[in-house]
């Protein structure tokens, strides 16, 4: 049962709490990602500094993300997000966890890592979309 105070009728009232279901995702990626559910230290301000940490990292994630692609929805009523986001765990398998190295052999920029080709073309695409590399 859904109640709310939506002047809608019922078919859109409920499109759109479903579509809010979308945030469940969100909260669930900050608890099993950035350890959101952990908590460091027995002071308050330990514990601000790293819960305000996490939030800078996913924020920053979700940010370069909508920096390099483009919205795949459009605001609909049921108001679904725009982006399809990776996991943050995703992307630091794909980048940070990655045996490679950046070198500069004659001043340019070359990422030298495992033969995994399809691998290393994402990456390269990302790095490429970030402005890291040619």
């Amino acid at each position: 049962m859904v109640i709310s105070n939506k002047p809608l009728l019922a078919g859109k009232i409920t499109r759109f709490y479903h579509g809010r279901g979308a945030q469940e995702g969100l909260f669930a990626e900050l608890k099993s990602q950035t350890q959101m559910d952990y908590v460091p230290t027995r002071h308050v301000v330990g514990s601000r500094v790293y819960v305000l940490a996490a939030i800078v990292a996913h924020n920053l994630n979700r940010e370069l993300q909508m920096i390099m692609h483009q919205p795949v929805h459009r605001t609909n009523e049921k108001r679904s997000p725009l982006w399809l986001f990776e996991q943050l765990g995703t992307l630091r398998r794909t980048i940070i966890q990655r045996a490679g190295r950046l070198t500069r052999p004659s001043g340019k920029l070359k990422l030298t890592m495992s033969a995994i080709q399809p691998t290393q073309n994402r990456l390269l695409r990302k790095l490429t979309a970030l402005k890291l590399t040619d």
